[in-house]
């Protein structure tokens, strides 16, 4: 019965080794007086890293290994081995690899374009399935795995010309399995990078990739200890390291997650059991005891390495007969290491592969790729996080060919499989026990409308500040950073009275509909300016209060320039970068304004972060040049991190400044969630004329508050103190901290 400790071999191999024929083998053959030796690597995520330890004793032993075959993490380890690395060079690379970073699709805030960065302004959830007709539409996989194909993609540079897996230092397969048939497939030629990652797709958790027309996962399913493919490859001794998961018993099967994940181990344990039992009598097993390091144990990779290593230790001497002379180990390192070190490609031109509607031109013009020098690769891949950063493709990979004696750089765009049309849901809460705000959105958008990358988005919000929006974005050129912005919305809003003690006297709907257009230019993923035109009409009716106040009408038309920088990695809970928004603002008669005003907008931040600990730093002022802005253009402050304590938007006014401090402390991180715990310190006011500001004028006022980072938005829970001992508690979902609040079809 198998245990997943034993290691099989034969106590007979003096007696058998002269009946071993060898068998013929692709690559240059080992010696005529020895066997030749195959490895088969298995699957198992992070406790992979054992095969790297038994690398290590075959190295010290000086057992050449003349081919290789590996499934998933093994596919990893044994290309590595195959193309030239040395056991420590692999360690090396699998503990440094940042692999809860490559094992997310979340796009670095500092890699989305400035349009895409705007998406964060509003509360819908960035998740978005496609549309299509009635029927929705999702990802192939959670994860595309961009990240993880530009990761294999650098560190195989070097075996960039070899098609034929036979050709590298050691002959080397790959296996994977076709998710449509079930069907084994084993990867022996073509792009190595991407046979590892076909190798290694792990059904539902990443994308399936296309090679050859079949669309293929991870080969566990269907072999996850490739034991028939090394000797099919002509190995006459398959030396067998299996490093999957253990099965879980009864008590340690909880949750649904287990249940999937046990039904997965037994369909991967059947098929390696299978494999085990095509051992013969001359082969050798191991399986390392890798306890309760799981297959998503990443960060704990570094201590599988051991593990694998004292696992084939125990059996040295029963390796000790493969182990060859000093100077045939040699010849053999050198033949494995012959690609190794290598200079990057000079590139001689680029040519782009792309299924999108975006032009070819636009993607090369992000590209910065210059003809005849060597290839950089840290600037390409930082071109293509740029070119995936605008949310349009499903993978953008790129490969090094050869057109007779010119190196030909080949970018392969490939669209979303499940865009271009997408649906966004969000649900914003405000709750400070007061007047609670709840609001729920929709949004269609429908992308790459044309050539240029145009976009088309609708939206409603149903809740107590109904709306409803409808506009174009278009690039109007290759680069795609000059644009035209067209924008049409209905809404309506509240605007609330208060007395000096901060008691509600009237509350005031505010009800508006209009059209924006602007033109303007992108500066790079960090920042844009742009100058526009509104034209709108509005009607304030007094919703509870002095019924004898009557309703007001009003038009509006203003124009405005705009500049704006975003650099912060995050708006929910920033921990680096800054922000600046610099915005003029007229009203003018001859736009159909019912008065002529002018005003001007600052607002700043800052985040820095030492570990867990962060510090953000705001600020923002406002003023009308001679305090004559009509009522809906006035500046407003309270609420949560906006003279916490106060109500929401309970100060009003021509002009306005707050200062704010907010420190937090990250208590908990995770990829799902993470929980934050911390504290404000705030000064500012509204005033209605400038005589009025002071230094002295303004209200301190701060809070401590909890908040977790969720896939759906920011939830917090916070408890605010002002100057006079106003206080308010605030329970938000949808509003980030750098934002005083999340709108839909409110201008921004």
């Amino acid at each position: 019965m198998y245990h997943r400790s034993a290691i099989y071999i034969s106590a007979f191999w003096a007696l058998l080794l002269p009946a071993l024929a060898a068998s013929p083998a692709a690559g240059e053959p080992p010696a005529a007086d020895r066997p030749r030796i195959g490895l088969a690597l298995s699957g198992g995520g992070a406790r992979g890293a054992a095969h790297i330890g038994v690398l290590k004793v075959l190295e010290e032993m000086r057992i050449p290994i003349d081919c290789v075959a590996g499934t998933s993490m093994g596919s990893i380890v044994g290309g590595m081995y195959a193309m030239g690395m040395t056991p420590a060079e692999i360690e090396e690379l699998v503990s440094t690899i940042d692999w809860s970073d490559a094992f997310l699709d979340d796009i670095p805030r500092d890699d989305r374009s400035f349009r895409r960065k705007r998406d964060d302004d509003s509360y819908l959830v960035r998740q978005r399935p496609g549309i299509s007709g009635f029927t929705l539409r999702f990802p192939p996989g959670i994860l595309n795995g961009q990240k993880i194909d530009l990761l294999l993609k650098r560190h195989t540079m070097p075996a960039r010309e070899v098609r034929d897996f036979d050709d590298l230092g050691i002959p080397y397969r790959a296996v994977a399995a076709d998710i449509e048939t079930g069907e084994q497939i084993v990867l022996g030629g073509g792009d190595l990078a991407l046979a590892i990652r076909a190798s290694m797709s792990i059904p539902i958790v990443f994308a399936p990739r296309e090679i050859e027309g079949r669309l293929l996962v991870d080969g566990g399913i269907a072999c996850n200890l490739p034991i028939d493919v090394a000797r099919a490859m002509g190995a006459d001794i398959v030396i067998a390291v299996d490093i999957s998961t253990p099965l879980a018993g009864r008590d340690e099967l909880r949750s649904v997650i287990d249940i999937a994940d046990q039904v997965s181990s037994i369909l991967t344990r059947r098929n390696t059991d299978v494999q085990i039992g095509e051992l013969g009598p001359g082969d050798l097993f191991i399986a390392p005891d890798l306890g309760d390091i799981t297959t998503a144990s990443f960060g704990r990779s570094a201590e599988a390495v051991p593990v694998g290593y004292a696992a084939a230790d125990t059996i040295r001497s029963l390796l000790a007969h493969l182990s060859v002379s000093e100077e045939e180990y040699a010849a053999c390192e050198r033949r494995r290491r012959r690609l190794l070190p290598a200079e990057p490609p000079t590139i001689d031109g680029v040519r782009v592969e792309n299924d999108s509607r975006l032009a070819d031109g636009a993607i090369t013009r992000r590209l910065g790729i210059e003809a005849g020098v060597p290839l950089d690769v840290d600037g390409l891949e930082e071109d293509i996080a740029r070119l995936y950063g605008l949310e349009l493709f499903e993978s953008v990979y790129y490969d090094v060919g050869e057109e007779g004696e010119r190196s030909i750089l080949e970018v392969k765009a490939r669209e979303n499989s499940w865009g271009p049309n997408y649906l966004q849901l969000g649900v914003a809460v405000f709750e400070d026990y007061e007047q609670p705000n709840f609001n729920l959105a929709l949004a269609y958008t429908r992308t790459a409308i044309n050539r240029l990358g145009g976009e088309w988005r609708t939206g409603i919000q149903l809740g107590q500040e109904p709306g409803a929006f409808t506009e174009l974005h278009q690039p109007l050129d290759l680069s795609l950073k000059y644009f035209a912005h067209v924008r049409a919305s209905i809404g309506e809003d509240a605007a609330n009275i208060f007395d000096p003690d901060g008691n509600r006297i009237m509350e005031l709907g505010v009800r508006r509909g209009g059209i924006e257009a602007a033109l303007g230019r992108e500066l790079g993923a960090w920042g844009e300016v742009r100058g526009g035109v509104l034209r709108e009409s509005g009607r304030i009716e007094v919703l509870t209060g002095d019924p004898a106040i009557p309703d007001e009408e009003f038009d509006a038309g203003e124009a405005y320039v705009q500049f704006y920088v975003d650099e912060l990695d995050a708006l929910t809970f920033p921990r680096s970068g800054w922000s600046l928004r610099l915005r003029g603002t007229a009203g003018i008669e001859d736009l159909g304004s019912d008065g002529e005003f002018r005003q001007g907008t600052a607002e700043g931040s800052l985040a820095l972060s030492k570990g867990r600990f962060t510090v953000f730093l705001g600020a923002q002022t406002g003023t009308t040049q001679d305090s004559d802005a009509p009522f809906q253009s006035r500046f407003r402050l309270g609420g949560f991190a906006s003279l916490s304590g106060l109500e929401q938007d309970e100060l009003i006014g021509q002009h306005m400044g707050l200062l704010l401090g907010t420190a937090y402390v990250r208590l908990r991180g995770g990829s799902t969630a993470a929980v934050y715990a911390g504290g404000s310190l705030e000064y500012g006011n509204v005033w209605e004329s400038r005589s009025e500001i002071t230094a002295e004028s303004g209200v301190p006022a701060g809070s401590v508050f909890v908040g977790i980072d969720t896939p759906i938005g920011p939830i917090m829970l916070a408890f605010g103190l002002a100057e006079g001992g106003r206080t308010n508690y605030y329970l938000s979902l949808g509003q980030a901290l750098a934002r005083h609040r999340a709108g839909l079809w409110t201008r921004r």
